[in-house]
């Protein structure tokens, strides 16, 4: 079962928005409708989220993630469409029922933390629980593990004001995970930070998923972001999804020019691994000892010096050659910005400006 589902969903504003929504099926553009004095936010969307995966929704401004999600958690009702967490239809509950599943299974974190600035770091992160009923030990409890695993385990007793931007966050993702939903919305939650903190807050909602399984949906505007934390992708544009897949589908066959174009700049050294271009093992010979040695999950940034030097680059799990990786491999993979993607990967101060 998926832990989220949307099916046929669309939002439309404006005096007739069903109207509207019969328009678009039969044919009409969202431009046509604006003529009409209606906004079609959200057009048609599908969505599967499986349970324990990062699903990703990206797009420019305008483009409608930010009503998907506003949908996906009930706080707009769709025009169209049905929106399930777990085997629970959103759509249609009665108030109550709606602020019970929200407490229950579904938490949020926002772009601008929405902590409240009286309570401490604790009580910020117990907050969710409060409004639960949970008791007071008990919720305290389970903060100050969530805040442990975000690494502020030591500063529960300040104010947010007394943390830097990127603490403040963190906070706002430990109040989610006390919470102990099954599911994560998080709308555009890290673009308020600097480029490297972003980065750090990144890699620590990787690690988190990868230790507890949280089911995430992830909305953002940013590419890189989108491409490095997301199991899977969905690119919107003017309220439709142009293209779903994993990063490295949509990498490999953009949709169309739009989605090609939106991927130009990507990084892709960081993106693909040498287990998604790799080849069979079978057809080496010769000494195999003078050749580099990385795992499938190596990013191929990573990999384009030690190729470029050797030729080759095996693939081993557990000393078990399962692959190998050429060099040309590597710079197909890269597409056009291959042949910049080495100096782009060898010092410490080129690193971090990447962010």
């Amino acid at each position: 079962m998926s832990a989220v589902s949307a099916r046929g969903l669309h939002k439309v504003f404006g005096p007739r928005p069903q109207e509207a929504v019969r328009q678009l099926q039969q044919g009409a553009s969202v431009a046509d409708l604006r003529s009409t004095g209606h906004t079609a936010a959200v057009v048609d969307v599908d969505l599967e989220v499986r349970p324990g995966e990062i699903s990703v929704v990206m797009g420019l401004s305008g483009s409608g993630k930010s009503t998907l999600i506003r949908m996906l958690n009930g706080l707009l009702e769709p025009t169209a469409g049905t929106v399930h967490i777990g085997d629970t239809e959103l759509t249609g509950l009665s108030p109550e029922r709606l602020r019970a599943l929200r407490q229950q299974r579904l938490s949020m974190v926002f772009q601008h933390f929405a902590l409240l600035p009286h309570r401490t770091v604790l009580d910020n992160a117990a907050y969710a629980l409060e409004i639960r009923g949970v008791d007071r030990a008990e919720r305290r409890r389970k903060a100050g593990e969530a805040l442990e695993m975000v690494g502020l385990g030591d500063r529960g007793d300040v104010r947010p004001s007394e943390l830097s931007g990127g603490m403040q966050q963190r906070v706002g993702l430990a109040r989610a995970l006390a919470s102990g939903t099954d599911v994560m919305l998080m709308d555009e939650a890290f673009s308020a930070l600097d480029p490297l903190i972003r980065r750090e807050m990144q890699s620590q909602l990787l690690e988190l998923q990868a230790s507890m399984g949280q089911t995430i949906v992830f909305i953002t505007h940013d590419l890189n972001e989108a491409m490095r934390i997301g199991s899977t992708v969905a690119v919107m544009r003017d309220g439709r999804v142009v293209q779903s897949g994993t990063p490295q589908e949509i990498l490999r066959s953009p949709a169309d020019d739009y989605v090609s174009r939106f991927l130009a700049d990507v990084d892709r050294g960081r993106v693909f691994t040498a287990g998604d271009v790799m080849s069979p093992p079978g057809h080496l010979d010769g000494d195999l000892g003078r050749l580099p040695r990385t795992t499938a999950s190596t990013p191929v940034a990573e990999l384009l010096r030690p190729a470029s030097q050797a030729g080759s680059v095996l693939v081993v799990d557990d000393e078990r050659v399962v692959g190998v990786v050429t060099a040309g491999a590597l710079l197909a993979a890269l597409g056009p910005s291959g042949s910049d993607a080495e100096e782009t990967t060898t010092t410490p101060e080129k690193e971090a400006l990447r962010g």
